[in-house]
């Protein structure tokens, strides 16, 4: 799908206070910015920001930073924070393979991955975002005990992340085909994308990824 340039987005994107130019000053040095030694936790691919915005809301005791590589995507959750001014949440504008680059290891504690591009093409599969290139990137950055959030409505790139995964050496802790369905969410944060497709009856796939085969205590209350 073809995105929309909008006109000046770069210069507005830079200018903001909410969006961390040069992240790579950051890097080890996050929780530092934000004041406090709260976990750090990080979308890829945020959108227009409602999932990571809520997210914010809902757990202040959380810092958040939410990632899109589009400054033309970016704007409207930028818009947002502008009258929220959440002190928890701030965004960056790069491309997620340069995630070892902006973070230190270890410096993540959880990584969602919200209705990623599927890359419906065999030979684009390195470029989805639960492809094991990715899954190396995230091991470089996500805690001991870290976990890989990961929804989305398309049923091939689910059967193919479910593979993927654990051929990148990872576990998958906990899965579903149909979430809003499952009895066990009690606390999920729906994206721009979810309330649509979900609107229409599609089912909405989950997993979650770890390195270890038991999770905490908030993971087993599903997000």
């Amino acid at each position: 799908m073809r995105l929309r340039h909008i006109p000046g987005s770069e210069d507005i994107v830079s200018a903001s206070p909410y969006v961390l130019g040069q992240p790579e000053q950051y890097r080890g040095r996050f929780r530092k910015h934000f004041g406090n030694n709260h976990p750090l936790e990080i979308e890829v691919g945020m959108g227009k920001g409602r999932f990571i915005i809520e997210m914010a809301q809902r757990h202040p005791q959380v810092n958040f930073l939410g990632i899109e590589r589009y400054p033309s995507v970016l704007l409207r959750a930028i818009k947002k924070q502008e009258e929220l001014q959440l002190a928890n949440l701030f965004f960056l504008c790069v491309d997620a393979k340069a995630l070892a680059e902006v973070f230190a290891p270890e410096e993540v504690s959880r990584i969602y991955l919200n209705f990623s591009d599927p890359w419906p093409k065999d030979r684009h599969a390195k470029r989805r975002l639960t492809s094991p290139e990715f899954m190396n990137v995230y091991d470089q950055i996500l805690a001991k005990d870290g976990t890989v959030e990961f929804k989305t409505d398309n049923q091939g790139l689910f059967s193919y992340s479910l593979a993927s995964i654990p051929e990148a050496g990872w576990q998958i802790h906990w899965s579903t085909r149909d979430l809003h369905h499952t009895g066990k969410v009690t606390d999920n944060v729906m994206t721009e994308y979810e309330e649509k497709f979900s609107s229409m009856g599609n089912p909405i796939c989950k997993l979650i990824a770890g390195r270890k085969s038991a999770y905490t205590d908030r993971d087993k209350q599903i997000r």
